[in-house]
């Protein structure tokens, strides 16, 4: 018996309105998936690919979980949520960043993300935390630290190993392009996004859960205050662990579930993804709607006279 050919359902639109009139509209693509990759449900073509961004962060982190490297130099889960971070820069944050560095005696020279804009210093940058695991990992493998982002360098060679077998592929398979913190980042198709998330939820590898366990129980080192992973990982309870990604990216994992879902905004508003993801949780039963109307209470009202709008649902398969 052959499966026929799976048709796409319409992108969902996140609408912004003006005293109830549309002003602009966003189109969205979702996909939710399971931990063995198989699409529960989906609105758009999941089979698009893009650039994951910080989404990737988590699966970063397992150069440091799956080396021993907390252990050597005595890293908490406080620290792994830092280098799984988008992080606001804020004095505490860019003070654990430097926590990393101090306890495998590295000095902060040694980072490479960029000076943030309206920063002093590179520990600043909302990816010093992922740099800050990176070349913790090179500390204890005895890795040269000056060219850790480059894509030949053992720590990248490590990373996309890691996220090769998570998704059953080579990871030399993998567009990679550089970050604009300056480390490579891959190019996938939204229902990988969503695996990868489901996976990460799922419980069944080790170094995936103390990631998940030191985000959901650090949600303010993962974003900030008022930032959208740090209040959907505080609403949900530990149910939910969540990554924003630029350009319109957004992942959640439904802890012991095994599911994942995967957001891409195809203009890249950040707005829109926010949106999406509130009405998508609340499609899906995967948050009370009580803390999803406090999540678009602050994400989707624009101001006095704007707010979002979400159109559209994710089909089940």
């Amino acid at each position: 018996m052959t499966r026929g050919k799976r048709t796409h359902a319409p992108d969902l639109e996140i609408r912004l309105l003006r005293e109830g009139i549309t002003e602009s509209t966003h189109y969205v693509t979702a996909v939710v998936c399971d931990s063995r990759g198989r699409q529960l449900s989906a609105a758009g073509n999941a089979q698009n690919s893009t650039f994951i961004r910080s989404s990737l962060k988590p699966f970063q982190a397992l150069a440091v979980t799956s080396t021993g490297t907390l252990e050597r130099f005595g890293l908490n889960d406080k620290d792994l949520a830092i280098i799984c971070s988008s992080h606001h820069g804020t004095i505490e944050q860019a003070r654990q960043v430097f926590r990393i560095l101090w306890r495998c005696d590295i000095e902060p020279s040694a980072l490479q993300c960029p000076i943030p804009g309206e920063g002093k210093t590179r520990l600043q940058h909302n990816c010093s935390g992922k740099h800050a695991g990176m070349l913790a990992v090179c500390r204890q493998r005895g890795w040269p630290l000056e060219t850790y982002l480059r894509r030949s360098h053992p720590v990248q060679q490590l990373i996309v190993s890691k996220v090769g077998e998570l998704l059953g592929m080579p990871g030399d398979e993998f567009i990679r392009a550089r970050d604009d913190c300056g480390a490579p980042t891959y190019a996938m198709r939204l229902e990988q996004m969503a695996t990868l998330y489901a996976r990460l939820a799922s419980g069944n590898n080790l170094d995936l859960e103390r990631i998940v366990r030191a985000m959901v129980y650090n949600p303010v080192s993962v974003a900030g205050e008022g930032g959208f992973d740090t209040e959907l990982m505080q609403l949900s309870g530990g149910e939910l662990v969540s990554k924003s990604g630029a350009e319109g990216i957004q992942c959640i994992g439904r802890i012991g579930e095994g599911m994942g879902l995967a957001i891409k905004v195809l203009d890249g508003a950040k707005r829109a993804k926010y949106a999406a993801a509130i009405q998508i949780l609340r499609q899906l039963g995967w948050l009370d709607p009580s803390k999803a109307e406090a999540l678009a209470e602050k994400f989707m009202n624009q101001g006095e006279c704007k707010r979002l709008e979400a159109v559209g649902e994710l089909p089940f398969l």
